[in-house]
């Protein structure tokens, strides 16, 4: 009689943090098989040629905020991770003109000047006063987040050791962190910049990923949360990963199989199997029934909690705040095939501006009004868009001579009034490339190929709920001990041996991987069993 196989644990959904999970853990000598509904890796973090010749980092675009102990523990370079820093910022203005940051710091100073001697003297003070916050922050991601309403010892000492780390901060840094964590982008901003160019463009940090607008409070931590990201030990660094952000998955599954992980694509979990209140394995969309001694969600808390487990495994306060956890996806993303570059009115040509993001957001007035038509339930008609060209980092991604482009849009709600179909799709579309073509005319002329993604696009294929690409908005009330809930927000759950650690978890966004590695974090600690 054949005895069938019982893995250590086993990983639902291989987008990056699943992966880094799994990583650990087969790193640690534990059986691990990782499941991907999709016949690629990555979740929203891949490549994919859309169009023949050109390949598209079809969801996320950029990377910064992937922790440096990962990439280091993992060896991520040594499995084809080759990450290229953006060297320059481009915002293209109404009246003709620009603002721009670039790598030499002497050069932005003089960029700055030119628009407020008092914002180029305030700027360096500013920049040191970030990266104090992101120093400040930066250990919390390496922590699992204690329950304050616990009196268990364990509990108590961590929250002991967070309050002497903040105490630590000195009184006007504490203070300065206080605000970044209440205030709005945009009213943060206004108290250090003059410039209303300079704090649209910081301004719309705070505001990508959220249904919130520059103005509405607790859009500066969105902005500090952007901030930590580090390429190199550079914080406020971006880069782009040569061949996509489908690289960063490929590196992180390659380091996985180094260490011995299974991974499975094509695999549909369709449900966790819970014997005795505990995991005890996995069912398949296909019938199949696979075993495991620890299994690990990957997907957001809404199917992590409602959808692969039966609500009487667990507790009705939980079922009810994840019922009540915000995803209202905002986020749309277009794709361009070009058979040029863009020709900016503002700085025209095939210059280093190119290289770099190039966010279209004039002022806080315009980034409040793309959110009014959001709020009142359509996409922006004149959006906020952050941009970057891909090809011009990393030729391979387009034919030669020819180009892709990558925009990132706000707003598009998940929730639009009278939803999403082809024909609001394509005017989704319509209207960021006649937004676009406002700054650079020849932009309708140049595009090859358009794939337009909505919010309710990236629900259909990713799986993330409302197509939110936090899988949860990074809202103060979402944050820390409350992510995804009180009390289970140290990457457990009720059920014995089921785990969860996607991005719905502290702490939280972006391709940054620490999810996952604060998920084996635990599994291991727990025994892994």
């Amino acid at each position: 009689m054949q005895i069938a196989r019982v893995w250590d644990a086993i990983v639902i959904g291989g987008g990056h943090n699943g992966l880094v999970c799994a990583a650990y853990l087969a790193r640690a000598g534990r059986k691990v098989l990782v499941l991907e509904r999709r016949p690629i890796l990555g979740g929203a973090a891949v490549t994919e040629e859309i169009f023949p010749g050109f390949k598209f980092s079809v969801f996320s675009y950029v990377v910064s905020l992937l922790r440096p102990e990962i990439i280091r523990d993992l060896d991520l370079p040594g499995h084809g991770l080759h990450i290229v820093p953006l060297e320059s910022t481009f915002n293209p203005l109404p009246d003709g003109d620009y603002l721009a940051t670039w790598a030499d710091s002497e050069e932005t100073r003089r960029e700055l000047y030119r628009h407020s001697p008092r914002d180029a003297d305030a700027m360096q003070e500013f920049g040191r006063l970030m990266q104090r916050m992101a120093m400040a922050v930066k250990p919390l991601l390496a922590t699992e987040p204690p329950d304050p309403a616990s009196l268990h010892p364990r509990e108590l000492l961590a929250m002991g050791r967070i309050g002497k780390h903040f105490r630590d901060l000195g009184e006007r840094d504490l203070h300065a962190l206080v605000k970044l964590m209440t205030m709005s982008s945009a009213d943060y901003l206004r108290e250090w910049f003059e410039s209303e160019a300079l704090v649209a463009a910081k301004s719309a940090s705070g505001i990508i990923g959220t249904f919130l607008g520059p103005r509405s409070p607790g859009t500066a931590y969105v902005l500090l949360h952007h901030y930590m990201g580090e390429i190199d030990g550079v914080f406020r660094a971006w880069g782009f990963a040569r061949g996509g952000t489908g690289a960063v998955s490929e590196s992180i599954a390659s380091a996985a199989r180094g260490f011995g992980a299974e991974i499975r694509t094509d695999a549909a979990v369709a449900s966790v199997i819970v014997k005795g209140g505990r995991a005890a394995g996995v069912a398949l969309e296909s019938g199949e029934e696979l075993r495991a001694r620890t299994v690990i969600s990957g997907l957001d808390p809404r199917r992590t909690f409602l959808e692969l487990v039966e609500p009487a495994d667990l507790p009705s306060d939980l079922v009810a705040a994840v019922e009540r956890f915000r995803f209202r996806g905002s986020s749309g993303k277009v794709n361009l095939a070009l058979s040029e570059l863009p020709d900016f009115s503002a700085l025209p040509g095939a210059g280093p501006h190119l290289k770099g993001a190039i966010a279209i957001a004039p002022s806080v007035d315009y980034l409040e009004r793309a959110y009014d038509d959001a709020k009142y339930g359509d996409f922006s008609r004149r959006p906020f868009m952050d941009i970057v060209i891909p090809s011009m980092i990393d030729p391979t991604m387009a034919p030669p001579g020819k180009h892709v482009m990558s925009i990132f849009v706000q707003y598009a709600p998940y929730a639009r009034t009278g939803g999403w179909d082809d024909r609001s799709r394509e005017a989704f579309g319509d209207a960021v490339v006649d937004t676009l073509a406002e700054y650079a005319p020849n932009i309708r002329s140049a595009i090859l190929h358009r794939q337009v993604i909505t919010p309710a696009d990236i629900e259909a294929v990713t799986g993330l709920s409302e197509g939110n690409i936090f899988q949860g908005e990074l809202a103060l009330s979402q944050l820390f001990f409350l992510r995804p809930a009180p009390q289970w927000a140290d990457h457990r759950t009720p059920v014995g041996g089921y785990y969860q650690c996607g991005s719905g978890t502290h702490p939280g966004g972006g391709i940054m991987g620490a999810s996952g590695h604060l998920a084996a974090k635990a599994i291991l600690a727990d025994g892994g069993r």
